[in-house]
């Protein structure tokens, strides 16, 4: 967002009065550069927008810019309003979970008025079962669950909600897990549990009363309740220390050391990247459950691809999406070790070796799809790997530039998809981020080889 300066700053309506510069200065002057909402409010003092912001002083100054000036509906609310005020919030999550219940309890006239045609998204907790799960709908239950919201950004919510699932370790899945039948402990936990985003209930590794505090807690934070759910926090991690039970302890170390460096834990939607994928992702799922046949639609989705240069400074690159979007905890870069001069097949070869000998060492769930950047000579690498550690593949897949064909593990023919197709898309952005990833780690040891840097 671009700082406001008086030399972008359009000439006000006739019938706002001095507003727009008043309020441009007030910003620049007195708007911090950090998370929180602004308000604007009309001449009787009614508050008729709200909006939520990691930059205070930038966001709210870019409505006093020529671009928002000449935009119908930023111009209709700066045209009425006569006041801007702000309430700064501690991070990027409060900010959003402010926003969210300053326009609950207040219902402002714009943010009726300025949003699309579909509905808000709301954050929906369970009620009724043994292990309450979290997640996102635009089509809320009436009954049976805690709602928050609504809130104004589907993107920065499920920004929001990857970050909590750090620290809380709730359940996303539609599993309907009950603690009495022993059955579950037979379950093999996703992916989400060996990365610890989840305490793997459906594997009865957490008991109902342990993860409905864990829930309880999640609540407490959602409801801006931050500073006295930390200090119950500190009083029953100590009391665990006390009575020996440390392992306990040290979660809850663990949880309040990530709660209170929550506003150092990244942007909310640096997940999502809308120039490149500009589709909803579930609708991408559905796309390759549909084309491919399956089931139900993949949750988990790695990609794979290699670089070099010439042979040189050779890396492989793996990237993780969860639920259609990319999970950056999830990501991994190899140094090819094995191969010597220019061979991606052997690369590639040795790359899925290495990741899926150790996810069967530790006895990890594979992913739903692996996608394999390159043609039919890349997915037989990939599909060797496999046979080599006598291992049955997740789906395999492999995406070839320029024609996007798609080449079908245990298939001859490739499959061909519309551009447009929502299933190719979702690969195209897996494909294409594996690439990026892998160019990146390929530049950095290429500096560090010429230029000597993060050399002691």
């Amino acid at each position: 967002m671009v700082e406001p300066d008086d030399t972008n700053t359009p000439t006000p309506p006739k019938n706002q009065g001095d507003f727009f510069l008043r309020a441009a200065k007030k910003v620049r002057d007195k708007f911090p550069a950090t998370p929180g909402v602004y308000l604007f409010q009309d001449q009787a003092g009614r508050v008729i927008y709200i909006g939520k912001a990691k930059n205070l002083r930038s966001r709210a100054g870019s409505y006093f810019l020529k671009a928002a000036a000449d935009d119908q509906r930023t111009t209709r609310l700066v045209r009425e309003a006569y006041d801007i005020d702000y309430l700064d919030a501690e991070s990027e999550v409060d900010a959003l979970l402010m926003e969210s219940r300053l326009i609950k309890d207040i219902q402002p006239k714009y943010n009726r008025d300025l949003r699309d045609d579909k509905s808000f998204p709301y954050l929906q907790i369970t009620t009724h079962e043994d292990f309450p799960r979290v997640e996102i709908t635009r089509e809320p239950r009436s009954s049976g669950v805690k709602l928050y919201g609504p809130f104004t950004s589907i993107g920065s919510l499920r920004g929001a909600l990857q970050v909590l699932q750090r620290v809380f370790q709730f359940r996303t899945c539609s599993l309907d897990i009950q603690q009495d039948d022993e059955r579950w402990r037979w379950f093999r936990p996703c992916l989400l549990a060996s990365i610890k985003q989840c305490t793997a209930p459906c594997n009865l590794r957490i008991s109902k009363d342990d993860y409905r505090r864990d829930i309880a807690r999640l609540k407490k934070f959602l409801e801006g309740k931050r500073k006295p759910l930390l200090k119950e926090m500190r009083a029953e991690m100590q009391e665990a220390a006390t009575s020996l039970r440390f392992e306990q302890a040290a979660r809850l170390r663990d949880e309040i050391q990530m709660l209170e460096s929550l506003n150092e834990r990244g942007e909310l939607e640096k997940h999502e990247q809308p120039e490149v994928f500009y589709i909803d992702p579930k609708k991408g799922l559905v796309g390759l459950q549909k084309v491919l046949k399956l089931k139900k639609a993949p949750r988990t989705i790695e990609g794979m691809d290699i670089a070099h240069l010439g042979g040189s400074e050779t890396v492989a690159s793996l990237v993780q999406f969860i639920d259609g979007l990319p999970f950056k905890p999830g990501y991994r870069r190899y140094q090819i070790r094995e191969v010597q001069g220019i061979d991606d097949y052997a690369c590639m070869q040795e790359v899925v070796s290495r990741r899926f000998s150790r996810l069967q060492d530790e006895s990890v769930m594979f992913p739903d799809l692996l996608l394999i950047d390159g043609g039919k000579g890349q997915l037989n690498a990939a599909r060797k790997a496999f046979n080599a550690l006598a291992l049955d593949p997740p789906l395999l897949l492999s995406l070839a530039k320029r024609e996007e064909l798609i080449y079908i593990n245990g298939q001859d023919e490739p499959l061909r998809l519309s551009r447009h197709a929502y299933a190719l898309r979702l690969l195209q952005y897996v494909r294409d981020e594996s690439h990026r990833f892998a160019q990146h780690y390929h530049h950095i040891l290429r500096r560090k080889r010429n230029f000597g840097e993060g050399k002691k």
